[in-house]
This record gives C-alpha cells, structure tokens and sequence, in this order.
C-alpha cells in the first residue's frame, strides 16, 4: 500500500485543485468586470445633427448636438435623441455578451448540481428571469390632472409662469 495515495489526500488535492481554480475564475472575472466597466457606445442620429454617449450600463453620459440642431422641432429631437439612446445602449449591451461569452461558457460547461448528487434540484431552472423593461414611456391618458387641466408634466418653469 505504500506510495498510493490515501482518500484524505485525495480529497485534499482534488480541494486545493478546486480552489485553485475559483481563483482563476474569480480573477478572470475581475478582468472581465473591469473591461466591461470601460465600455462605452456612440450613435449619430439625424445627419449627425444628434450625437449621443452610453455607458457599459447603457446609461447615457454624454450629449452632443449640432449646430443646425434646431432646423429639427422639439418632438424631433426628443424622439431622436430617445431612438439613438436606445440604440447606443443595444450596441454597448451586446458587446457587453461578447465579452462575458467565454466566461458564460466555462461556467456552461461545468457540471450542474443535479449532474453530481442523484435527486438535487437544478437550480438554475429555479432562478426567475425579469421581464424586459419597457422601451416606451407610459400612456400620458393615464397620468393624473392637475389644477390646469393638463394632460401631461409640466416643467418647474411653466408652473413658476403662471
């Protein structure tokens, strides 16, 4: 028996190979949160008269507008800098997949609970997922009147006009 390896040994190399391992993966997570982090997206929209900037979040960070931007009207430029806004945050979201792929990989690609122990639940089928947010503001019918009888927001400005 001498010179095989006892199961407390075993045991113990097959832990420190494992910890090891959560090592590399929690530090390549580290580099991939920090890469992430950095991510930004630009979108021209209108002839570039409207140039805006969003996060790695999709959080925009940035404005820029043309000096023509005013041949547009106002529902022109709102609808404008909400369609490049929205647009800027798909593009920095799906780099943002291209650059977790291989970690999502790596973490598809191990066993899951109920592959090793007979019986146990998979929980990955247990985690909900959230609806996708909308894209569109809420119905104006539905917000309530004020003392004006306006059907929408009115700005500080307005309301200090009165």
């Amino acid at each position: 028996m001498t010179g095989q390896p006892t199961v407390n040994e075993r045991l113990r190399a097959d832990m420190a190979t494992l910890v090891e391992g959560l090592g590399e993966q929690f530090r390549g997570i580290a580099e991939l949160q920090q890469r992430r982090s950095r991510l930004t997206e630009t979108v021209s929209v209108c002839d570039q008269r409207i140039e805006v900037t969003v996060n790695a979040d999709g959080i925009l960070i940035d404005t820029k507008f043309a000096d023509d931007v005013l041949d547009l009207t106002l529902e022109e430029i709102a609808e404008n800098v909400t369609a490049a806004v929205q647009a800027a945050a798909a593009k920095v979201t799906e780099r943002s997949r291209e650059l977790m792929r291989p970690l999502l990989e790596r973490k598809n690609a191990l066993p899951k609970l109920s592959e090793i122990i007979e019986g146990a639940p998979d929980l990955g089928s247990l985690m909900p997922t959230a609806p996708p947010p909308p894209l569109t503001s809420p119905d104006p019918s539905r917000w309530p009147d004020d003392d004006s009888g306006a059907r929408a927001p009115r700005s500080m400005v307005a309301d200090n006009d009165d």
